[in-house]
């Protein structure tokens, strides 16, 4: 394919935490680099200040972004919505379309594989971004979503994976995948280097994500909880969205199991905004991809605990035994001590860990990676000029 400019959909479901965060950073490159970007994503978001994210990326995307209702379980919904995306498709006739997560991933591959067959020439790449790989492989979950995802591949062009970790578990419960396969790390701007300091009456700790339990705010509020039972008196702060249900969950959870007044719930906010807020990032995942979260906390010279799951080890390069093992909140209570009572050490390797971070994530590098792929790709199946073989990342293992 020449070097023309390319019209490229990203289709997600939830426009949400870290993937849609993703979604915008790429495709705000992308328009940056005189391409036709839009987005089809899920008709709902969890608070105002998403809504005020989403419409702001609707007016720099030349194509808008389109809501369509879709279900985040597996429902009847999923044909209607299905359909819709692809007629959505149909109408805006991109050359690439970029899905993101399971339904993101379902919903945009049967779309573009629907233009196809009615004469289109549009490729699609699907990147999992966790998604479906969280579910255990005996799990009749797991069995589910990985035989559709293994048929999936006969229309996918290329899997785009944001970390080895990801790459490794998907060849593990999935297979070795029928279709090219590629690892692109997560990037950051370059703004997004510079260093925070915390704010006079900042509190002792941050978690800052949706409120779910896989993200481990209950390990989260079960370690302060053991630090008080030790005579320290840390406060903490918890920010993001999350469903009623989940919401109550943990401020009854806090109220019964920490102090009054040493934890406080807060809104989503930017990440930034909330990092000035706090002495040390604690990020207490049961699983997880690439989360964005620490990466922005390493970039911006923060103090950062987190668990050993997915893509974290990538960021923590040479440093991997200061992760806590997942779902252990004497462990995770151990690490936050230490940030009580060593400060200085922490702040010091959080510095060291923001200079390798800036040498490997970066998001104009991964944006001109992933164009590469597209048009690799477009070359090879519909046999016009080349560009040129992509480039390899070697990534740490």
């Amino acid at each position: 394919m020449s070097r023309k400019e390319l019209s490229i959909i990203h289709v997600i479901r939830s426009p949400v935490g870290g993937v849609f965060r993703h979604v915008a950073d790429l495709s705000r490159v992308q328009v940056a680099a005189g391409h036709t970007v839009g987005l089809i994503c899920d008709a709902a978001a969890s608070d105002p200040l998403q809504e005020e994210r989403i419409a702001a990326l609707a007016a720099a995307l030349p194509l808008g972004v389109t809501r369509i209702p879709m279900a985040r379980a597996i429902s009847p919904g999923d044909g209607p919505a299905a359909l819709r995306v692809a007629r959505c498709i149909g109408r805006l006739k991109p050359d690439v379309v970029h899905t993101h997560g399971a339904k993101g991933g379902l919903y945009g591959r049967l779309g573009a594989a629907l233009q196809r067959r009615s004469g289109a020439r549009v490729a699609a790449f699907y990147a999992p971004h966790g998604g479906s790989l969280h579910y255990d492989a005996g799990s009749w979950q797991g069995r589910v979503y990985f035989t559709v995802e293994r048929a999936l591949e006969r229309i996918t062009d290329g899997l785009i994976h944001v970390c080895a970790f990801e790459q490794d578990t998907y060849r593990t419960k999935v297979g070795a995948p029928r279709c090219p396969a590629h690892v692109v790390r997560n990037g950051l701007r370059p703004e997004e280097f510079e260093a925070i300091e915390p704010v006079a009456d900042a509190a002792d700790f941050l978690f800052i994500g949706e409120l779910r339990a896989i993200k481990g705010v209950d390990l989260f509020i079960e370690a302060l909880s053991l630090l008080e039972a030790e005579g320290h008196t840390p406060r903490a702060l918890i920010v993001g969205p999350g469903s009623p249900e989940e919401q109550q969950r943990f401020h009854e959870l806090a109220n019964a199991r920490v102090h009054a007044n040493r934890v406080a719930f807060h809104p989503a906010m930017p990440a930034r905004e909330a990092f000035a807020k706090a002495r040390a990032v604690v990020m207490p995942s049961r699983a997880e991809s690439l989360p964005y979260i620490v990466l922005e906390a390493a970039a911006a010279g923060v103090p950062l605990i987190a668990s050993h799951v997915g893509g974290i080890p990538e960021v923590f390069v040479g440093e991997a035994e200061r992760l806590v093992p997942p779902g252990d909140a004497t462990e995770l209570a151990d690490a936050m001590r230490a940030a009580l009572t060593e400060p200085k050490r922490l702040q010091a390797e959080a510095m060291l860990r923001r200079d390798r971070v800036k040498q490997s994530f970066s998001l104009d590098a991964a944006a001109g990676r992933i164009e590469a792929i597209y048009r690799e790709t477009l070359d090879a199946r519909y046999s016009v000029v080349r560009t040129g073989p992509v480039a390899e990342v070697d990534l740490p293992r």
